[in-house]
């Protein structure tokens, strides 16, 4: 684990990049990645997250400024400019049922081929995709998600890179740190090895890179 200021964190991110961005309507997202990826205008992203949150928050804010290409998410009711885009066609739209959304991240961390599920089984979400039987039911196989990069937000991280969450900004934040070849934690503080219990330790620290901090305590 390294830690790095904000401009180089980002800087790391090409155009064209698939990034897994933690959340659930903005809560548990790291905002000041999503400010800095503005700011350095990366384009052509490919954005992996359960939803669009809403306009000016969260990855709402890379939806504005036209930075992603295509978003594959649970949902995109709260973004209008979403919305407007995907109708636009200027950008493309995958929706996944959220407990397929999850799943499909977790496989590409535990190195899983597919899941197989029954949900989406009879409707617009099994166009495309390999249908298969088991004793005697129809099942979906939906392909692992994985990213380039996770941008990830923390509560704590100590020196080593262990992270912990703070309640529901939980979410989709660990599962996403198993999924892509490089991750990015915004955290509010870094602290001293053992001050994170092991049982709160939600991500261990072989699977951060880098490290964003609001504070680092001594």
């Amino acid at each position: 684990m390294e830690c790095v200021s904000l401009e180089k964190a980002i800087g790391l991110i090409p155009d064209g990049a698939t990034i897994m961005v933690g959340g659930f309507m903005g809560i548990g997202t790291p905002e000041q990645l999503m400010d800095e990826l503005v700011r350095q205008g990366k384009r052509d992203l490919t954005l992996i997250c359960n939803d669009n949150a809403r306009p000016g928050i969260g990855v709402g804010k890379l939806v504005g400024a036209g930075l992603v290409k295509k978003t594959i998410c649970s949902h995109i009711g709260l973004n209008p400019e979403t919305q407007k885009k995907m109708f636009e066609k200027t950008l493309e739209v995958e929706l996944v049922p959220q407990g397929t959304f999850v799943e499909r991240i977790r496989a590409a961390g535990c190195g899983l081929g597919a899941v197989v599920t029954p949900t989406g089984v009879g409707t617009l979400v099994e166009e495309g995709k390999r249908k298969i039987e088991l004793e005697g039911k129809t099942y979906l196989v939906e392909m692992p998600l994985h990213a380039d990069f996770a941008l990830i937000q923390a509560f704590l991280c100590d020196y080593l890179g262990n992270l912990s969450y703070a309640l529901t900004a939980r979410n989709f934040n660990p599962t996403m740190a198993m999924a892509a070849d490089t991750v990015i934690v915004e955290t509010e503080h870094v602290v001293p090895v053992g001050l994170i219990q092991p049982q709160h330790v939600m991500t261990q620290a072989p699977l951060v890179d880098y490290v964003v901090a609001r504070e680092i305590m001594s």
